[in-house]
């Protein structure tokens, strides 16, 4: 019999691939991961039905005590990022580092079984003309989570499968509806899981971080307003700068050294050019000359084209066909050929 570990967040999502697979006739094991310190929906509530689902399927089900793992990985690297002036991505680093690799050495080492499984909306085939397992959109476009997987490497790739890349989140609610899985009704996460347990971001990183007041000029050093930490600023925000101005202004820049946050007008926060390092490539071998390609520099902006063009030591550089508005350090740059991802990288400071 076919033999996969799902991992669990208690969430619709996982419970119907889970539910899927089993109905397959797969053996299949569920695993949760324990994140977060004291209190949080994902850790506490997420366990708790995880582990309802889990013996409504008749199916094992394991807790791996991971928050030491994302202390380090994942809450360290938001912390040392916001202060540093970039807008880090923390879901491709988790599912990364915290996620998919831990859970398939788990599911290898411990349980003496080769794949794993998860609720992401993304689909992986294999391409036997270049050998390369190639990550791709989910068929729901509203919920593809392919911009988050991007980073994950060949063997993990291998070893994942992704029961809802060919359905529709309506259709996962019906199948949930269909198998009575108690998690059918539950609502969605509409947030990242540390904004979800500590209010807001704001709140996550004020535990972290002291208040560090600065002013907010404009690019020739004007002093329009102040700020209490350039943690809570990011490229191309808008709201909350709290300063009065004839014309929308924007965040262009965000000064470390000087402390400083600069705004300024729409066109100075385009930009027709960005690079990008970490680059991982994933439906295709590292190209050693320039290439086309679609790109997504957030989850929520739609792909633009652009030239892109290797440099040394996994960076490449953008350039785009069209300006682009607020594009961040610390988010993000995927490519795209149609619904395959190419490869992609972080976004670096200019």
């Amino acid at each position: 019999m076919n033999k996969v570990v799902v991992g669990l967040s208690g969430g619709v999502d996982s419970s119907v691939a889970a539910a899927i697979l089993h109905h397959q006739g797969y053996e299949v094991v569920g695993l949760t991961l324990w994140l977060m310190k004291g209190k949080g929906q994902c850790c506490s509530e997420g366990m708790v039905d995880a582990a309802s689902i889990c013996e409504q399927l008749g199916i094992p089900h394991h807790i791996v005590d991971s928050r030491e793992v994302f202390e380090k990985h994942i809450v360290n690297y938001l912390v040392s990022g916001y202060e540093s002036g970039v807008t880090p991505l923390p879901c491709s680093q988790c599912n990364k580092t915290v996620k998919f690799a831990p859970m398939l050495r788990y599911a290898r080492e411990e349980l003496g079984i080769d794949r794993i499984a998860t609720g992401h909306y993304a689909q992986i085939t294999y391409n036997a003309d270049n050998g390369r397992y190639q990550l791709r959109r989910a068929v729901d476009l509203n919920k593809d989570q392919s911009y988050f997987l991007y980073d994950l490497a060949q063997d993990l790739l291998a070893g994942t499968i992704f029961p809802l890349g060919g359905v529709t989140k309506t259709e996962t609610r019906k199948i949930a509806a269909e198998f009575g899985l108690t998690t059918a009704d539950k609502p969605e996460s509409q947030d990242l899981c540390l904004v979800e347990a500590n209010g807001s971001m704001r709140s996550f990183l004020d535990k972290y971080l002291a208040p560090k007041p600065g002013e907010i000029v404009d690019s020739s050093g004007k002093v329009l307003g102040h700020h209490d930490g350039i943690q809570h600023y990011t490229i191309g925000q808008r709201k909350g700068l709290g300063i009065a101005a004839a014309e929308p202004l924007y965040v262009v820049a965000l000064d470390t050294a000087m402390n400083r946050v600069i705004v300024g007008d729409r066109t100075t926060a385009s930009s027709l050019e960005c690079t990008a390092g970490r680059a991982n490539w994933v439906g295709i071998p590292a190209p050693t000359n320039p290439i086309r390609a679609e790109v997504q520099v957030r989850y929520r902006t739609p792909a633009v084209t652009a030239s892109v063009i290797p440099l040394d030591n996994a960076r490449f550089k953008l350039v785009f066909d069209e300006p682009q508005f607020g594009i961040t350090p610390g988010q993000a740059a995927v490519l795209y050929d149609g619904d395959i991802v190419l490869g992609g990288g972080i976004i670096e400071k200019q």
